[in-house]
């Protein structure tokens, strides 16, 4: 009940969240002379150099799906997304201590605006995305008017949930945020961004391996984008399944862990 009625109350200040979410965005990039250019700058580059490594240097067969740089950018703009959030949301608590301790709104939106923000700066991105796909000669399908928006909320969930449970837990273990950072890094190796899912049935010999990979919700999330560019892709649709149902477990146990750690957070802050 006590989620409901927060849940409840955070719809009812949506207004409220949705001025946080301009405020930050307006704040990050009011002394910028690129703005949100800076947003898609990191990822491009990003995205150029695993293409010159993966598609020319080492040549590698069958690592995704062709045109590679339009999988490449798709997963990588996606993961930005993903590692901005967890990473922001780990200090949302400690930066806003004051406004947290002597405001009456519900803690869980000094979150939720982070993501908000986060996501905002993603949907800008997709733009860019469409261009490469022109480019390259493979423009958007049909899939793209229901893949994309169930791959946006998805991630949104996701990404609130984690951050739900890493805002509350970082006040109280001061080193959390290092090792969020090179947890991150190992996951991005973890997660198909730079390839396909289906390459990982050819290199391992294991019954389930797409079911084990499943359990890692981006690697739902990033498919479904990738199926607007993509729909003869060969990844099956359990992974979006199971990834569909942890995101929910995800964003449920971090709300609650949210809430437990709240009277403790409030006395640390």
């Amino acid at each position: 009940m006590l989620m409901l009625d927060r849940g409840r109350e955070l719809v009812e200040r949506r207004s409220i969240l949705r001025l946080l979410v301009v405020r930050d965005l307006k704040v990050r990039y009011s002394s910028s002379a690129l703005g949100y250019l800076w947003t898609i700058i990191d990822p491009l580059m990003m995205s150029a150099v695993y293409w010159l490594v993966f598609g020319f240097v080492f040549k590698a067969k069958d690592r995704g799906l062709d045109p590679y740089i339009v999988f490449l950018v798709i997963g990588v703009l996606a993961w930005q997304w993903f590692n901005a959030g967890v990473v922001d949301t780990t200090r949302a608590l400690q930066q806003e201590a004051k406004l947290v301790r002597s405001t009456n709104l519900p803690r869980e939106i000094w979150v939720l605006k982070i993501v908000g923000a986060k996501g905002v700066e993603f949907v800008l991105s997709l733009p860019v995305v469409g261009l490469f796909m022109v480019i390259q000669d493979r423009p958007p399908t049909w899939n793209a008017l229901w893949c994309v928006p169930l791959a946006i909320v998805m991630q949104t969930v996701l990404i609130s949930g984690i951050g739900l449970a890493l805002a509350s837990m970082a006040v109280l273990v001061t080193d959390l945020t290092r090792v969020v950072r090179i947890l991150l890094r190992v996951m991005f190796y973890l997660t198909p961004v730079l390839y396909s899912v289906h390459i990982l049935e050819k290199a391992f010999d294991v019954d389930g391996i797409t079911k084990i990979v499943a359990l890692n919700p981006m690697a739902g999330i990033i498919d479904l984008y990738r199926r607007a560019a993509f729909p003869d892709t060969q990844t099956p649709w359990h992974v979006v399944g199971i990834g569909s149902v942890v995101t929910v477990v995800i964003f449920f146990l971090g709300a609650s862990i949210f809430r437990r750690l709240e009277p403790a957070v409030l006395k640390e802050l």
